[in-house]
């Protein structure tokens, strides 16, 4: 197996923190070009979808989107288990991993690409083909953001972590969430304290680090 990875993703620093939790080891190849800002020209040429992380198996077969990545290594090697052990369990980890990509991932991404100069004619991902920025969307980013703010911080006042009494992907990936909304400038708002604490026991994990 082979992890292609772009440190600024995060997508693929979900993927790292899955697999440090995980504690699997699997190599990985840089495929971001800094001084382009984009994917090398090896790596689309060798990945049409255009988008980062993809693992590619020994058979040849390539995984992309970081979920399907992390549920492959799930499969893998269950333990220990971040997807959820009883069906509540999964049910929840599965709500809150959705409710973060469309109001925190995909918030943040509006909000770059629809603002920021690298990428103009690059309102997508995935694509070759010229997309525009539209400049409304970045506030309906900003409100989808502080939606997901919200929303967890209620969920935290009562739960230890975002699905349950334990550490789960629904955890990695709020962080991810909160840390790629950094790029545009959002930060943890002030009167989230529930937030705020759970963001502190979170970033303390060794496997944040990656």
């Amino acid at each position: 197996m082979k992890l292609y990875d772009m440190p600024p993703s995060a997508n693929c620093r979900r993927v790292r923190i899955f697999l440090a939790e995980k504690g699997v080891k699997i190599p990985m190849e840089n495929c971001f070009d800094a001084e382009r800002l984009c994917l090398t020209d090896s790596y689309v040429a060798r990945y049409g979808y255009r988008q980062a992380p993809m693992l590619e198996l020994d058979s040849g077969q390539q995984i992309g989107e970081s979920t399907a990545i992390c549920r492959y290594i799930e499969a893998k090697f269950p333990d220990p288990n971040l997807f959820g052990r009883t069906a509540e369990e999964i049910a929840l980890i599965e709500m809150w991993q959705q409710r973060i990509n469309a109001d925190g991932e995909v918030g943040v991404e509006e909000i770059l690409r629809n603002s920021a100069p690298p990428f103009a004619d690059r309102g997508l991902a995935g694509t070759a083909e010229p997309v525009p920025q539209i400049p409304a969307l970045v506030e309906r980013g900003k409100q989808r953001f502080l939606r997901l703010m919200k929303s967890a911080n209620e969920r935290l006042e009562t739960s230890v972590f975002v699905a349950g009494e334990r550490f789960s992907m629904a955890d990695i990936s709020l962080l991810c969430a909160l840390e790629f909304g950094r790029y545009v400038g959002l930060t943890v708002p002030e009167g989230f304290p529930a937030l705020a604490r759970w963001y502190e026991i979170v970033q303390a994990r060794p496997s944040t680090k990656n």
